[in-house]
């Protein structure tokens, strides 16, 4: 139950934060924070910008925890949490966002630069606009909506703004948990904005298992006029990459609650191998992106795939070195009656006036980390499905009625 007057005062509150929250989506834009993987130097710049907010903004209680990585030059990787107290100090609404991005790809398909903001139609473009920006500003200001309205929440507010979500979250969730995890309890109410619909209907209670593999194949370079004396590892891995098609006829089950709702084995990244036309490769570099049910472990998906190769290996006389890059087993999934979920479609039902329902997804996400450690989480944002992709949108309306929702879970009784 919440407070229909103290609701329309945040809620007000909230609407009249526009222009700063576009403001601020147009000034997290411009700065880049992509991972070493993604030839990044980090979080740290980003994370600078967010707690000098905060602080500049009310929020007393800010705390940085910062992971070992001596891939970026300042040696870290950022975490911030910040707190705001509510009236039941037992209980914290834990908001988490990630301050990472994906690198914008082909440039060519942008309309203009990824990393300068624009409005248009009543749409923010840029990199990282929805992904993971648009929920980033949308709980901060939420919490700031208590703030400046002088009232306090129901329930304390976390906020969490982590690292290294898009290469795995080792350095972001994954350290969070691992060295400091008494900072979430069972007993919290923990939304992770990271996935969802155009409508807000779906609420992620279940991911499916992740299987990132490299594949080396490795041959003998030769002129291309005389392909027998050499071994052609672009061929062999071509050859790999069809037969590898056949997972998903032996792993073939399916479950209504996942869209999709079979398990995918997808080749992605291919890494370049010679730069001229004449010559037989005899280094080929290619990677598998696996998206497994929970039912199945992956142990057995890895030891199919090694027998695969090994067949392609000896047609060929190739050696095929595979390498995993992420390996997740799926954690059971959040229960649908958990509080977080009736929580969510209280305030989803309220102020967007949609029925939201559980799902499970393809995608990874933080909440896994939390899963693995019995802790229920729930994902959910409505967005516009603009994740990776060139010309990266997110709706203003969403950004600022989203921020309207967290508060919701902040004033439930």
């Amino acid at each position: 139950m919440v407070n229909s007057d103290i609701l329309k005062q945040i809620t007000a509150r909230i609407d009249s934060y526009r222009d700063e929250m576009i403001k601020m989506q147009m000034d997290l834009i411009a700065i880049p924070a992509l991972g070493p993987e993604s030839g990044g130097d980090g979080e740290n710049e980003k994370a600078a910008f967010i707690v000098e907010y905060l602080k500049n903004n009310g929020f007393n209680d800010i705390r940085e925890f910062n992971a070992p990585d001596e891939r970026v030059s300042p040696g870290v990787r950022p975490n911030v949490i910040a707190k705001v107290p509510g009236k039941r100090r037992k209980v914290t609404v834990w908001l988490l966002t990630h301050m990472d991005i994906v690198p914008p790809g082909e440039l060519n398909l942008w309309h203009g630069d990824p990393y300068r903001g624009y409005v248009k139609d009543g749409k923010i473009y840029g990199r990282g606009a929805e992904d993971n920006q648009q929920d980033l500003v949308a709980s901060l200001f939420a919490a700031r909506s208590f703030i400046d309205e002088g009232i306090t929440p129901e329930s304390s507010i976390g906020l969490g703004f982590v690292s290294d979500e898009e290469t795995g979250s080792a350095k972001g969730l994954g350290y969070l948990i691992e060295n400091h995890g008494d900072l979430f309890k069972k007993s919290d109410i923990i939304v992770v904005p990271d996935f969802g619909n155009d409508e807000g209907s779906a609420i992620e209670v279940a991911e499916k298992s992740i299987l990132w593999l490299r594949f080396r194949t490795a041959g003998k370079q030769c002129h291309a006029s005389r392909p027998a004396l050499g071994r052609n590892a672009f061929a062999a891995a071509s050859h790999l990459v069809v037969a590898l098609k056949k997972l998903s006829t032996v792993f073939d089950d399916t479950n209504p609650i996942y869209y999709p709702p079979e398990s995918t084995f997808e080749p992605t990244k291919k890494e370049a191998n010679i730069p001229n036309i004449n010559t037989i490769p005899g280094d080929d570099v290619f990677y598998l992106d696996c998206r497994v049910l929970p039912s199945y472990n992956l142990n057995d998906i890895v030891a199919t795939i090694r027998s695969t190769a090994d067949d392609i290996a000896k047609r060929f006389d190739v050696a095929i070195e595979i390498t995993p890059i992420q390996r997740i087993q799926a954690p059971p999934p959040t229960p649908s009656d958990a509080p977080v979920v009736g929580a969510l479609q209280e305030a989803i039902r309220d102020i967007y006036g949609v029925d939201a329902s559980a799902v499970g997804i393809g995608g990874g996400t933080v909440a896994a980390y939390f899963r693995k450690k019995g802790i229920p989480v729930a994902v959910w944002s409505r967005l516009c499905e603009m994740a990776h992709q060139p010309n990266e949108y997110c709706r203003i309306d969403n950004m600022i009625r989203n921020a309207q929702i967290f508060a919701y879970l902040c004033l439930r009784k």
